[in-house]
């Protein structure tokens, strides 16, 4: 199917008609529905699925640190939605953070677990971000484990991953903290960025959210200001870029520039000008031009779809369609139409939808595709199935709510009538 998009001459966001904001709920619910269903193991943590939503290695399955903490966040957004059973999702997660997780000798928290113990006992600032993320979600509903998850994790951040002197975080240790490699990474900061800011909401102390700023002005108005605002990913100790840098597996660790990731900054910045008092005058400019740099760029104008990774000349380097480069530009296009109304964003957000619909909704078997080829074909060589719920779910929900904070924190606050309608301000329309 050729790659369409029309904008409406009517005035106002397709984001706000009503049966669009329905397809998109109704999306979100296939989604809670899938996950809840089939990831949930009985002996703690959560089950990768495969192709078909089956448990993955059911009988000892790997547990990494980001899924059982991108599961919790999750959850918390459909306790917080009312959906039945997600309280039961959320402390499942929590407990298997804490009694499984977390390291009691050494501290920290070990990046993935089987049944027998820690299967990679590193400390990871990736792993470190989202159980700061979810604990920081925990906390909005009042799970007797939240507030000890946070101050530890808090305090670990602190003490063995925060550099004051860069305003950023290391990137990896051993298991009893000593350093193994000469490395810093955009990936892991730019996620903790949101779970920062999603700190912040949550308890109110300004500590996170300054910590938020300072990594965003040295990944996006330093390093990224300075190279046309592509978003470098690899650095040295001392946050000089490493455009050479390759990696044994590009998953975490891509080569190059990443559409996806300036996407998921284009939103995340405009989302901390809101919550810093829209005072850092660079946040909204770097927004709209990592966006636009990224659609540019990124986008596969033949087959639709952005590209996994460009070369430093912005040609395509890893030709594979993923499913959260999609995610994250309809969370930026929606942050965008917001704050910077064009039919530019406007065309975009439903360019990228009309891909998501086309391509990735598996029909069959449920679930979204999380991997294409080049021509838009579902491909397992990066992810073997299904494993995350978190970036579908988040762009199915960020259009509902206004743009002015984390899902976490817009959901209590939208009242009764959001899902219906909302006002040309983007806040909730009376019943």
């Amino acid at each position: 199917m050729k790659n369409t998009s029309f904008v409406s001459t009517a005035s106002g966001s397709s984001k706000a008609l009503p049966a669009h904001r329905n397809w998109l709920m109704a999306r979100a619910e296939d989604l809670f529905d899938f996950f809840q269903q089939r990831t949930f193991n009985p002996k703690g943590g959560f089950f990768d699925l495969d192709p078909a939503g089956r448990p993955l290695n059911a009988d000892n399955p790997i547990r990494p640190i980001h899924t059982t903490a991108r599961m919790v966040h999750c959850f918390v957004i459909g306790s917080l939605l009312g959906r039945p059973g997600s309280d039961a999702v959320v402390d499942h997660g929590l407990k298997y953070l804490w009694e499984q997780h977390r390291d009691s000798k050494h501290g920290g928290y070990f990046w993935s677990m089987d049944d027998d113990g820690p299967k990679d006992a590193t400390k990871q600032g990736y792993g470190h971000a989202f159980v700061l993320l979810a604990a920081s979600s925990g906390k909005l509903l009042g799970h007797p484990l939240a507030d000890k998850l946070l101050a530890d994790v808090t305090e670990v951040l602190e003490t063995r991953f925060w550099e004051d002197r860069h305003g950023a975080i290391a990137e990896e240790f051993n298991a009893d903290w000593t350093p193994f490699a000469e490395y810093r990474g955009q990936n892991s900061n730019m996620h903790l960025t949101e779970a920062l800011m999603a700190a912040f909401e949550a308890t109110g102390d300004k500590v996170y959210l300054d910590k938020a700023e300072r990594i965003a002005d040295l990944i996006i108005r330093r390093h990224a200001g300075d190279n046309g605002f592509r978003v470098g990913e690899h650095f040295d100790t001392e946050w000089n870029l490493d455009r050479d840098y390759r990696a044994v597996n590009e998953m975490f660790r891509p080569s190059g520039t990443t559409p996806g990731h300036a996407l998921e900054w284009s939103r995340l910045i405009l989302q901390l000008w809101v919550l810093g008092g829209r005072r850092q005058e660079w946040m909204p400019h770097a927004s709209t031009e990592l966006f636009r740099q990224s659609v540019e760029l990124g986008w596969d104008r033949e087959q639709g779809g952005f590209f996994y990774t460009l070369d430093w000349n912005d040609r395509p380097a890893m030709r594979h369609k993923l499913w959260w480069p999609s995610c994250e530009a309809i969370g930026a296009a929606s942050f965008l139409i917001e704050h910077a109304p064009s039919a530019f964003h406007e065309e975009w957000y439903r360019r990228v939808w009309n891909v998501i619909a086309d391509h990735h909704l598996d029909r069959e078997h449920g679930g979204w595709f999380e991997q294409l080829t080049e021509d838009m074909q579902p491909s397992f060589t990066l992810f073997a199935g299904k494993a995350d719920i978190y970036h579908a779910v988040q762009a199915c929900l960020i259009p509902l709510f206004p743009a002015t904070g984390s899902l976490t924190r817009v959901i209590p606050a939208a009242g009764k009538g959001w899902l219906v309608d909302r006002d040309q301000a983007g806040k909730p329309s009376s019943p």
